[in-house]
Protein backbone atom coordinates (compact mmCIF):
# COMPACT_ATOMS: atom_id res chain seq x y z
CA UNK A 1 0.00 0.00 0.00
CA UNK A 2 2.95 2.64 0.92
CA UNK A 3 4.56 1.67 -2.38
CA UNK A 4 1.11 2.04 -4.11
CA UNK A 5 1.48 5.64 -3.35
CA UNK A 6 4.73 6.41 -3.92
CA UNK A 7 6.59 5.98 -1.00
CA UNK A 8 9.38 3.14 0.29
CA UNK A 9 8.57 0.13 2.24
CA UNK A 10 11.39 -1.08 4.41
CA UNK A 11 10.28 -4.42 6.14
CA UNK A 12 12.34 -5.31 8.93
CA UNK A 13 11.67 -8.55 11.69
CA UNK A 14 13.21 -8.91 14.85
CA UNK A 15 12.24 -8.69 18.80
CA UNK A 16 12.26 -5.11 20.37
CA UNK A 17 13.06 -6.30 23.89
CA UNK A 18 16.75 -6.98 22.17
CA UNK A 19 18.25 -3.74 22.74
CA UNK A 20 20.98 -4.96 19.69
CA UNK A 21 17.67 -5.59 17.48
CA UNK A 22 16.81 -1.83 17.82
CA UNK A 23 19.81 -0.58 17.09
CA UNK A 24 20.65 -2.81 13.81
CA UNK A 25 16.75 -1.55 13.00
CA UNK A 26 17.56 1.71 13.10
CA UNK A 27 21.29 1.54 11.18
CA UNK A 28 19.64 -0.59 8.57
CA UNK A 29 16.58 2.03 8.18
CA UNK A 30 18.81 4.48 7.87
CA UNK A 31 21.21 2.69 5.44
CA UNK A 32 18.35 1.50 3.41
CA UNK A 33 16.40 5.37 3.18
CA UNK A 34 19.40 7.95 3.37
CA UNK A 35 17.70 9.62 6.44
CA UNK A 36 15.35 9.43 9.57
CA UNK A 37 12.58 11.48 10.62
CA UNK A 38 10.12 10.16 12.69
CA UNK A 39 10.31 7.19 14.96
CA UNK A 40 6.94 5.58 16.22
CA UNK A 41 6.65 3.36 18.77
CA UNK A 42 3.86 1.12 19.14
CA UNK A 43 5.34 -2.44 19.63
CA UNK A 44 3.14 -3.87 22.66
CA UNK A 45 2.52 -6.62 24.68
CA UNK A 46 -0.83 -7.88 27.08
CA UNK A 47 -2.24 -10.18 27.87
CA UNK A 48 -5.43 -10.24 30.59
CA UNK A 49 -5.40 -11.62 33.95
CA UNK A 50 -8.16 -11.76 36.47
CA UNK A 51 -6.26 -12.38 39.81
CA UNK A 52 -2.92 -10.01 40.08
CA UNK A 53 -1.04 -12.94 41.59
CA UNK A 54 -1.93 -14.98 38.28
CA UNK A 55 0.78 -12.70 36.77
CA UNK A 56 4.11 -14.69 36.65
CA UNK A 57 7.83 -13.38 36.59
CA UNK A 58 7.85 -14.52 32.70
CA UNK A 59 5.09 -12.67 31.64
CA UNK A 60 6.27 -8.94 33.87
CA UNK A 61 9.49 -9.62 32.25
CA UNK A 62 8.23 -10.08 28.48
CA UNK A 63 5.44 -6.77 29.06
CA UNK A 64 8.28 -4.55 30.56
CA UNK A 65 10.91 -5.80 27.84
CA UNK A 66 8.44 -4.95 24.91
CA UNK A 67 6.39 -2.18 26.57
CA UNK A 68 9.23 -0.18 28.16
CA UNK A 69 13.09 -1.19 27.04
CA UNK A 70 11.59 -1.41 23.59
CA UNK A 71 10.56 2.07 23.06
CA UNK A 72 13.66 2.96 25.17
CA UNK A 73 16.78 1.40 23.26
CA UNK A 74 14.58 2.40 19.83
CA UNK A 75 14.40 5.87 21.21
CA UNK A 76 18.02 5.61 21.77
CA UNK A 77 18.69 4.13 18.57
CA UNK A 78 16.78 6.67 16.38
CA UNK A 79 17.78 10.27 18.33
CA UNK A 80 21.44 10.37 17.08
CA UNK A 81 19.98 10.49 13.54
CA UNK A 82 16.63 12.54 13.86
CA UNK A 83 17.29 16.26 12.46
CA UNK A 84 15.90 19.28 14.14
CA UNK A 85 12.28 19.15 14.01
CA UNK A 86 12.29 15.43 14.04
CA UNK A 87 9.52 13.41 16.39
CA UNK A 88 9.28 10.54 18.52
CA UNK A 89 5.79 9.16 18.87
CA UNK A 90 4.99 6.60 21.44
CA UNK A 91 2.12 4.79 21.63
CA UNK A 92 0.73 5.13 25.48
CA UNK A 93 -3.17 3.76 26.26
CA UNK A 94 -6.11 4.56 27.78
CA UNK A 95 -4.86 2.13 30.69
CA UNK A 96 -1.66 4.80 31.46
CA UNK A 97 -4.37 6.92 32.33
CA UNK A 98 -6.73 5.15 34.44
CA UNK A 99 -5.60 2.07 34.99
CA UNK A 100 -7.27 -1.54 33.92
CA UNK A 101 -7.91 -3.77 37.01
CA UNK A 102 -7.13 -7.14 34.50
CA UNK A 103 -4.21 -5.44 32.32
CA UNK A 104 -2.02 -4.27 35.58
CA UNK A 105 1.38 -5.16 34.17
CA UNK A 106 0.22 -3.67 30.81
CA UNK A 107 -1.00 -0.30 32.83
CA UNK A 108 1.73 -0.39 34.42
CA UNK A 109 4.03 0.13 31.25
CA UNK A 110 1.62 2.57 29.46
CA UNK A 111 1.78 4.96 32.62
CA UNK A 112 5.34 4.54 32.17
CA UNK A 113 5.64 5.24 28.90
CA UNK A 114 3.43 8.41 29.29
CA UNK A 115 6.23 9.66 31.88
CA UNK A 116 9.00 8.67 29.50
CA UNK A 117 7.39 10.86 27.25
CA UNK A 118 7.26 13.84 28.96
CA UNK A 119 10.52 13.09 30.57
CA UNK A 120 12.41 12.52 27.23
CA UNK A 121 10.67 15.48 25.54
CA UNK A 122 12.04 18.08 27.48
CA UNK A 123 15.85 16.43 27.30
CA UNK A 124 15.38 16.65 23.53
CA UNK A 125 14.30 20.29 23.06
CA UNK A 126 17.63 21.51 23.04
CA UNK A 127 18.07 18.98 19.60
CA UNK A 128 14.67 20.50 18.15
CA UNK A 129 13.45 16.83 18.67
CA UNK A 130 9.75 16.42 20.16
CA UNK A 131 8.23 13.64 21.46
CA UNK A 132 4.34 12.96 21.94
CA UNK A 133 2.16 10.65 22.74
CA UNK A 134 -0.93 8.80 21.67
CA UNK A 135 -3.31 7.16 24.19
CA UNK A 136 -5.62 5.21 22.34
CA UNK A 137 -8.34 3.52 23.82
CA UNK A 138 -10.36 0.68 22.45
CA UNK A 139 -9.18 0.01 18.85
CA UNK A 140 -10.03 -3.01 16.59
CA UNK A 141 -6.41 -4.74 16.41
CA UNK A 142 -5.10 -8.06 15.96
CA UNK A 143 -3.70 -7.27 19.90
CA UNK A 144 -7.10 -7.14 21.28
CA UNK A 145 -8.85 -10.07 20.57
CA UNK A 146 -6.06 -12.12 21.09
CA UNK A 147 -6.50 -13.31 24.25
CA UNK A 148 -10.45 -12.35 25.20
CA UNK A 149 -13.35 -14.85 25.07
CA UNK A 150 -16.50 -14.46 22.11
CA UNK A 151 -18.39 -12.56 24.36
CA UNK A 152 -16.17 -9.76 25.16
CA UNK A 153 -14.88 -9.46 21.88
CA UNK A 154 -18.92 -9.15 20.96
CA UNK A 155 -19.05 -5.89 23.86
CA UNK A 156 -15.48 -4.78 22.85
CA UNK A 157 -15.47 -0.89 23.24
CA UNK A 158 -19.09 -0.66 24.37
CA UNK A 159 -18.38 0.97 27.73
CA UNK A 160 -16.89 3.81 25.66
CA UNK A 161 -19.16 6.90 25.81
CA UNK A 162 -19.19 6.57 22.18
CA UNK A 163 -20.15 2.92 22.28
CA UNK A 164 -17.82 1.59 19.96
CA UNK A 165 -13.70 0.70 19.56
CA UNK A 166 -12.25 2.82 17.20
CA UNK A 167 -11.04 1.32 13.83
CA UNK A 168 -7.37 2.16 12.81
CA UNK A 169 -8.04 4.78 10.35
CA UNK A 170 -9.64 7.01 13.01
CA UNK A 171 -6.31 6.73 15.10
CA UNK A 172 -3.64 7.36 12.51
CA UNK A 173 -4.83 11.53 12.03
CA UNK A 174 -3.05 11.38 15.27
CA UNK A 175 -0.26 10.04 14.65
CA UNK A 176 0.43 12.05 11.31
CA UNK A 177 -0.72 15.54 13.18
CA UNK A 178 2.11 14.85 16.55
CA UNK A 179 4.45 13.96 13.39
CA UNK A 180 3.97 16.66 11.10
CA UNK A 181 6.09 19.90 12.16
CA UNK A 182 3.77 22.04 10.19
CA UNK A 183 1.30 21.25 12.04
CA UNK A 184 2.54 20.49 15.88
CA UNK A 185 6.09 21.93 15.40
CA UNK A 186 4.97 23.69 19.06
CA UNK A 187 3.84 20.96 21.10
CA UNK A 188 6.04 18.37 22.39
CA UNK A 189 5.88 16.27 25.70
CA UNK A 190 2.24 15.71 25.45
CA UNK A 191 -0.18 12.37 25.85
CA UNK A 192 -3.12 12.88 23.21
CA UNK A 193 -6.06 10.61 24.23
CA UNK A 194 -8.18 8.87 21.67
CA UNK A 195 -10.29 7.56 23.47
CA UNK A 196 -13.79 8.01 22.30
CA UNK A 197 -14.96 10.48 24.97
CA UNK A 198 -14.67 10.72 28.59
Amino acid sequence: MVEAEGGRCLIISGDVCERAFCFAAVKQTVEALGKLDILVNNAAFQLHAEAFEDITEERLDKTLKTNLYGYFHMAQAAVPHLPIGGAIINTGSVTGLQGSKELIDYSLTKGGIHAFTRALSGNLIPKGIRVNAVAPGPVWTPLNPADKQAEDVAHFGESVPMKRPAQPEELAPAYVFLASPQMSSYITGEVLPVIGGY
